[in-house]
Parts: C-alpha cells; sequence; structure tokens
C-alpha cells in the first residue's frame, strides 16, 4: 500500500536531522497534497514545543521549517544556534534573500559553497542576488558562462528571465521563466514572476491561475499572496482574497500590509463596488512599480538608492526625506532629483507611509472596527485565523492547547482568570497574549 504524503512528512519530521535532500523531500509532497500543510504545520507545532532552546541538529531543523513557512526572521533565529555545515549557511542565504540583504544572502551562499554546497547552484544563487540587487552587467557575464552546462536547469532558465525582466526586456523574460516551467513545472520562482508579469500587463485571468500555482504549499509566498488576494479582490471574490490574507497573517502577524488589505476585502463584502476607482487604484500600482532605473539620475543618487536597496517607485513612496538624507553620500541635490522624478508621476517621498498610517488611524473608529473584527461568528475576519500559525512562546502555547483554543477568536473569548488558572500560566504569558490579540485588533474578553 503506498503511503500517505501525511504521513511521509511525519517521517522525516521524526528524523534527528535535516538536510537540503529533507527539504527537498518535504516540498514534493507538500505542492498538490490535500492535508498535507496542515500536517506539516502541526509537525513543526511539536518541534518547537519539544525543543525550546534547541540548538545543534534541533535548530537546523526548526529553522528549515519556518523557512518554509514563510517566517525568514525566526528562521534566522534558529539557524543562527543550528550545526555550522553547508545546508545552514544555505538557507540563512535564503533567508536574507527574502529580506532584501543581499549583501549578507551572498555571504552565507558562499560559505555554504566552501562546506561543500554545489558550486553550480551557488553561481546561479549568487547571478539571482546580482540581477535583483540591480548589477546586470555582472549577472549576464555569470548566465554568459554557466549557458552550457546548465542549459537544462530550470533555475538557470529563472535566473535568465530574471535578469532580462529587470533589465526591461518582457518578452525575453517571458520565454525564458517559460522555459524553466517546462523543465520544472512547479518551480515557485519562475511561476511567481511570470505570475507578476501578467498582473502588470492586465491579464488577470492568466496571473490569477499563476499565483494560484505558486501558492498551493510551501514555502509561504508573501507577495503571492498579497497580489492574489488583490487580484480577487477585484473580481469580487472578497472571501477567497481575505483567505489569502489570513494564510499570510497566520505565518507573520507582523505583516501590517496583510492587515490593512484583510480590512478592505472584510468590508468590500458590504461596500457597493466602484469599477471607475478599481481602474485608478490599478493604474497607480502600475506606476509604483516602474523600476528607477527607467529615469535619468545621477550617478550618486542612483549608487545611493541602489545600496538602499530601493528599486521602485513604489519603494521611494514607502521612504522619507529624513531617511534619504541620512544616507552617506545622499544630499540636497540627489534628494531634488528623487523629488522631481516622482512629481512627474504625481507622487511624493512618504506618501504611503502617510497613507497607510491615516487608514489605520481612521479605521479606529467603532463602525470600522465592528465591521472587521466583530465577535458575531468565528469566521469573520481575523477571528477565524488557526491558532497554530501563530507564534506563542511554549508556556503560552501550551495553556492555549489546555483551553482547547482553535482561533484567534477562541482565545479572544477567553478571560484574563482563565488564562491565569491553567498550569503554569502567569504574568508574562498574559502580557504575550494580550500583545499578540492586539496585533489583529482583539482584546481578551472582560467580565460583565
Amino acid at each position: 500500500m503506498e503511503q500517505s504524503p501525511s504521513d511521509t512528512i511525519e517521517q522525516i519530521a521524526a528524523r534527528d536531522s535535516w538536510s537540503a535532500e529533507d527539504h527537498r523531500e518535504l516540498m514534493s509532497q507538500l505542492f498538490g497534497a490535500t492535508g498535507a500543510s496542515d500536517t506539516f504545520r502541526a509537525a513543526v507545532r511539536r518541534m518547537e514545543q519539544d525543543n525550546p532552546d534547541a540548538g545543534g541538529a534541533a535548530a537546523l531543523k526548526i529553522g528549515i521549517a519556518r523557512y518554509m513557512l514563510g517566517r525568514p526572521e525566526s528562521a534566522l533565529d534558529a539557524l543562527a544556534a543550528g550545526t555550522d555545515n553547508k545546508d545552514r549557511r544555505y538557507f540563512q542565504g535564503q533567508c536574507h534573500k527574502l529580506l532584501g540583504r543581499y549583501d549578507r544572502a551572498a555571504e552565507q551562499f558562499r560559505m555554504a559553497a566552501d562546506r561543500g554546497w554545489d558550486s553550480g547552484e551557488i553561481e546561479l544563487r549568487l547571478c539571482e542576488l546580482d540581477a535583483l540587487s540591480g548589477n546586470m552587467e555582472q549577472a549576464r557575464k555569470t548566465l554568459d558562462k554557466l549557458a552550457g552546462k546548465q542549459a537544462d536547469n530550470a533555475d538557470y532558465h529563472y535566473v535568465r528571465g530574471l535578469t532580462e525582466e529587470l533589465s526591461g526586456d518582457g518578452e525575453s523574460a517571458v520565454a525564458a521563466y517559460e522555459r524553466a516551467r517546462e523543465i520544472e513545472p512547479d518551480h515557485p520562482a519562475a511561476t511567481f514572476r511570470l505570475a507578476y508579469y501578467h498582473d502588470l500587463h492586465g491579464q488577470d485571468d492568466l496571473a490569477m491561475e499563476l499565483y494560484e500555482e505558486c501558492t498551493s504549499g510551501p514555502p509561504i509566498h508573501a507577495s503571492a499572496l498579497l497580489n492574489l488576494s488583490v487580484l480577487y479582490e477585484d473580481a469580487g471574490r472578497y472571501d477567497e482574497a481575505a483567505y489569502c490574507l489570513r494564510r499570510l497573517l497566520a505565518a507573520n502577524p507582523s505583516n501590517a500590509r496583510a492587515r490593512l488589505f484583510l480590512r478592505d476585502a472584510e468590508a468590500s463584502k458590504t461596500m457597493y463596488y466602484d469599477e471607475d476607482q478599481a481602474k485608478r487604484i490599478a493604474k497607480r500600482n502600475a506606476v509604483l512599480d516602474i523600476p528607477v532605473t527607467d529615469f535619468e539620475l545621477s550617478v550618486r543618487a542612483r549608487n545611493c538608492l541602489k545600496k538602499m536597496n530601493i528599486r521602485t517607485l513604489g519603494d521611494l513612496v514607502r521612504t522619507s526625506e529624513a531617511e534619504l538624507l541620512a544616507y552617506k553620500n545622499f544630499g540636497e541635490t540627489s534628494l531634488k532629483e528623487i523629488k522631481d522624478m516622482l512629481a512627474g508621476k504625481g507622487l511624493r517621498l512618504g506618501m504611503e507611509l502617510e497613507e497607510e498610517q491615516a487608514e489605520l488611524e481612521s479605521g479606529e473608529d467603532a463602525e470600522r472596527i465592528e465591521l472587521t473584527f466583530s465577535s458575531q461568528g468565528s469566521d469573520q475576519g481575523v477571528r477565524a485565523t488557526p491558532i497554530e500559525g501563530v507564534e506563542f512562546s511554549v508556556r503560552a502555547h501550551r495553556a492555549i492547547e489546555a483551553l482547547d483554543v482553535k482561533t484567534l477568536g477562541d482565545l479572544a473569548d477567553k478571560t484574563e482568570s482563565e488564562l491565569l488558572a491553567c498550569k503554569n500560566f502567569g504574568q508574562t504569558s498574559l502580557i504575550e497574549v494580550k500583545q499578540r490579540l492586539a496585533e489583529y485588533g482583539l482584546e481578551l474578553r472582560e467580565v460583565s
């Protein structure tokens, strides 16, 4: 009798240590298997409970698992205490890449190669980092050097596609991404970039289909879930939009944008759909995705933006004047260049930060709070978020588990006294629970 994916996942989870081979085996089981992701999440939770102060092989396992769940910061915390081998360094590099720390990612990938990781794959990872950081000349040199021996490698075609896309050659990028998917149909990175390209060019149905593919299994792809939620909302599929955002928040409760989007998705269920407004939003989003390299800027301004990892107009409107001026060698002349460039598109520095703050503040009125975080029915808003996807200390989680709490809504329905009555649950755990609930706009029930 053939073993089920869930059984295989349980067997891998029980191994004393994990390597890249275990990661690949897990990925093959997780994609497309109903219920496999839930099994994996439960297994990771047990690992964390059984090893609260993990080090060595156990920490490496937990770090790889957290990376797969889209939690790069907490993955790095675990990996730092893991066995210092090629696997640890490789996944540290992947986490830093997800966080946009390309120099640190490159350092970790090189250390992985020194410890025995495949040098050809590391060359591709470094080439990818060159493309992401805007060093297209070096990326092209590496790709040309690898063309012969990597022609049948899906990763090679993905990186070539990324380089072409970020250089402005969309048609060549699409061809390369499609070639990567011919070799490896489930290639997550190529699938996402292809979806994103079609998304930007108004091919919503195709983009939606591709985003759905690359969110069908771990690792959790935050950008794919966010973009897919926007497409669902534009199509009037508000429940599906909210589901995407709850998935993301379950993995990363601190994602402020996901919380804002979830409010909008929930509110849209009872609001009139304004097609003209949706078109204006889509047009603005397209403008925000324009690379800064498309504009004529001085060498100094261009280099400073590159080093600050500011790649699009959207990155700029999320950056304040003070942040730019605080950067070494960035002065008033460069600032004026940037402001003039943005003004030409009807934008200004820091405007999105101001809008997000205004949205958060305006969302605090009683009507919006009731609409979004109503306590009537555990299927509304973030109350339906599974508790297993929210990070708690081991002590707090054990107490919550003892109370048979399944969702954030269940937890919010408890009182302070109910929690404090649990064995080993003290004021420190109570403060932690209150902070977690506050991140979702919830609070413990008060005794009337």
